[in-house]
């Protein structure tokens, strides 16, 4: 039996996404690594709209913030009066999640105009959810620092990434053909 052309393997829409998607994540890889993490700033942006957010979320519900030091700028924490200070680091920023997401949407087959919104409303969704953790986590601390570690490592993980798979699962399901493998040869 002969090995698939590169014709033939591009054909298949399984193989097509598994390619396209290995690309676009080793595109984003060395995008990330030697340009975007040196330089800060898309980290930069997305942990200030986290610290802003989320701060902002817990004064609508009346919690009273810990007030910035002096070197605000490169401040990375938001809490609560009678809590600790929470860092948010890059790996917790939700960007590469927003990314894999992403990949995802645009690997997979669909029409283009439905990829947008979902793309753009998946983003925000998964903004918010990331927005809701932090928020969630500042009030743990404020109540006992050793529920954080728990709730951040495991409680979390199963909530956000949960909710990246319902998206996709909605992806697959509604909104994109469904994916076949080309049987014939």
């Amino acid at each position: 039996m002969a090995a698939p052309t590169l014709r033939a393997v591009w054909q298949d829409p399984f193989a097509r996404f598994l390619l396209a998607g290995a690309t676009l994540y080793l595109t984003w890889q060395l995008a990330y690594a030697l340009a975007l993490h040196p330089h800060g700033g898309l980290d930069r942006a997305v942990i200030d709209s986290l610290v802003v957010l989320s701060g902002g979320l817990l004064q609508l519900v009346g919690f009273e913030l810990i007030p910035e030091p002096a070197n605000a700028e490169q401040i990375r924490t938001v809490g609560v009066q009678g809590g600790s200070l929470l860092w948010i680091g890059d790996n917790c920023n939700g960007l590469s999640l927003f990314v894999v997401y992403l990949i995802f949407i645009f690997a997979y087959p669909g029409p283009v105009r439905h990829k947008l919104w979902f793309a753009v409303l998946g983003l925000l969704s998964i903004h918010f959810i990331n927005v809701l953790r932090i928020a969630v986590l500042v009030v743990l601390a404020r109540h006992n620092y050793a529920w954080v570690d728990f709730n951040h490592d495991y409680t979390f993980y199963v909530v956000v990434y949960g909710w990246v798979f319902l998206l996709w699962y909605i992806w697959v399901t509604r909104l994109g053909p469904p994916l076949r493998r080309n049987t014939a040869a």
